[in-house]
């Protein structure tokens, strides 16, 4: 099997939602054939066919985030952030219409995230973004970011995300998507999930992870083969139910969409 799949049954009056996230490389990348000027001609079929509620995208260059909202005409987008260098890499979120965003925040992976910063051990100035949502009687919390490399950052980072997760409410559900550069096994997942708690505020609520035991990577270098890179995640708490999951390993027009293989999944609440 190439991807784990769970198909929804007798879900009766349960919502349901799905999300979508993908690092899409960088798109001023000496890449050659894999360049995205080459990439994006496969976007509107995967876009198209995985589109869902909340669609996370790292690493993106302002007219990636452009040519993508192209496509996303059902979408509004948070996390972009205006007048940026030519250079800049936006964690953006794009979610549909049918939800409102109640309030939404962009800050830095670093001890001054209000701040453009980093932390001294980081390669880049790495981000979040976050957004409370709403949609009848559903309300949950959606979360992008993007790690660095360095163990201590990412555990540092972790810390971070939680800590601000927290200016949000604790009793509603939470998804948290992303790029973390490092497998499950390493220490900065368990921050998310309570198994290092003395890093993640008092009363914080810890998360579960949607891919349990997948066997392979995400990150592929182009190659298509999955290798055993799993770090792309997506992570949730909160009384919603993973009842679909995949991580698509398809060409889109006879093309790799990214050096990431994306992720799909999608809840009831």
């Amino acid at each position: 099997m190439t991807q784990e799949s769970k198909k929804i049954q007798n879900d009766g009056e349960k919502d349901r939602f799905s999300v979508f996230s993908l690092n899409i490389r960088f798109g001023l990348a000496e890449d050659g054939p894999n360049g995205w000027a080459f990439r994006k001609s496969g976007f509107p079929d995967l876009l198209g066919k995985y589109e869902s509620d909340f669609m996370a995208f790292q690493e993106v260059n302002d007219f990636q985030g452009e040519f993508v909202r192209g496509i996303l005409v059902n979408h509004d987008v948070i996390g972009k952030r205006e007048s940026a260098p030519e250079y800049w890499q936006n964690n953006i979120v794009f979610y549909k219409k049918t939800w409102k965003c109640v309030r939404w925040n962009h800050f830095f992976l670093s001890d001054t995230p209000e701040e453009y910063s980093r932390f001294p051990e980081s390669k880049w100035p790495r981000q979040c973004t976050m957004g409370l949502f709403e949609k009848g009687r559903t309300r949950l919390i959606f979360v992008n970011t993007h790690f660095d490399f360095d163990r201590e950052v990412q555990v540092k980072s972790a810390a971070v995300v939680m800590k601000l997760l927290k200016r949000f409410p604790q009793d509603l559900p939470a998804i948290i998507v992303g790029d973390f550069n490092c497998p499950p096994s390493e220490p900065c997942r368990a921050v998310f999930t309570g198994e290092n708690p003395e890093l993640a505020p008092e009363g914080a609520s810890f998360f579960k992870p949607v891919f349990q035991d997948l066997g392979h990577g995400t990150f592929h270098g182009f190659t298509g083969e999955p290798g055993h890179d799993q770090i792309d995640w997506i992570l949730y708490r909160g009384n919603i139910e993973p009842v679909n999951r995949e991580v698509v390993l398809d060409k889109f027009a006879d093309i790799y969409p990214s050096d990431h293989f994306p992720l799909f999944a999608a809840f009831v609440v």
